[in-house]
């Protein structure tokens, strides 16, 4: 056997003992009362699944994790459940986040992460969670919608972190991902509304610390995307860490088949530590 797939296959074995060891989650309704603003679809229902780590391990850090898929669908296992062993194991408590999809009403969405990062600092003293301490993380359109509340969100719902994979960032026609910018605002949109919902826009002093990679052969959502982001970050002197690799396209998540999968694991890991 080769030197790179004997290591590959080492990678995906130690993979296979972090998921093994993953925490069995509790399930919850978002909204068991009801939510403030009905979807389109009344099928469509938010739900959040939490791991918790094991409690000698527990650091009291929490993150939210928001799939991608365009705002039409979401990618759950790649972009959700299957990074909850990475962050336990770190010590991290994570809430995966079925959002509802907005057909063309934003508020439907940005409520139910909102709400999310509510429920954990509700049930910080419970779930043994640092409420000072909650971040929120998102790839593709999810990273838009975790941008979207890094910049936007204020109070007991604004995170502490970000980690965006190759995120939609922008609702400018000229480089916005149109599926993404079409399903949360709809085709026909004020000008006004679109710089509102551009991240990059809305950046400020108090925007939280991030963590933002991607693809540099990504044409799926331009890369321009995540740079303009990391700029404006920068700009506001607001400590970001950005990483950039060669290629992989759009929406690798966690999956060992990405080239850069052990470097972008190694990175995360370092820059979670750092603070």
């Amino acid at each position: 056997m080769s030197k790179p797939r004997f290591l590959m296959s080492l990678l995906i074995a130690a993979t296979s003992i972090l998921s093994a060891s993953a925490q069995k989650p509790k399930v919850f309704d978002l909204w068991p009362n009801g939510c403030p603003t009905a979807s389109a679809n009344p099928k469509d229902t938010a739900r959040v699944w939490l791991y918790l780590p094991k409690a000698e391990k527990a650091t009291g850090r929490a993150v939210v994790i928001c799939p991608g898929g365009g705002y039409s669908h979401l990618a759950m296992n790649h972009e959700g459940h299957e990074w909850a062993p990475f962050f336990n194991n770190m010590g991290i408590a994570v809430m995966v986040l079925k959002y509802r999809m907005p057909h063309g009403n934003w508020q439907v969405p940005v409520e139910d992460a909102e709400e999310t990062v509510k429920m954990l600092r509700r049930n910080a003293s419970s779930w043994k969670i640092n409420p000072a301490d909650i971040g929120i993380m998102g790839s593709s359109a999810g990273g838009h919608l975790a941008s979207t509340i890094a910049t936007r969100s204020r109070g007991e719902a604004a995170p502490n972190f970000q980690i965006l994979f190759y995120p939609v960032i922008t609702m400018d026609p000229s480089f916005t991902h149109k599926g993404s910018h079409d399903n949360l605002l709809g085709k026909e949109v004020k000008k006004k509304t679109e710089r509102e919902f551009s991240s990059d826009q809305q950046v400020t002093r108090v925007t939280p610390r991030a963590f933002i990679t991607l693809s540099d052969d990504d044409t799926a959502v331009l890369p321009a995307n995540g740079t303009n982001y990391y700029f404006e970050c920068y700009r506001h002197d607001v400590p970001a860490s950005l990483h950039i690799y060669p290629s992989g396209g759009h929406g690798w998540g966690i999956r060992s088949s990405f080239a850069f999968h052990a470097e972008m694991m190694q990175e995360l890991k370092a820059w979670l530590l750092s603070f």
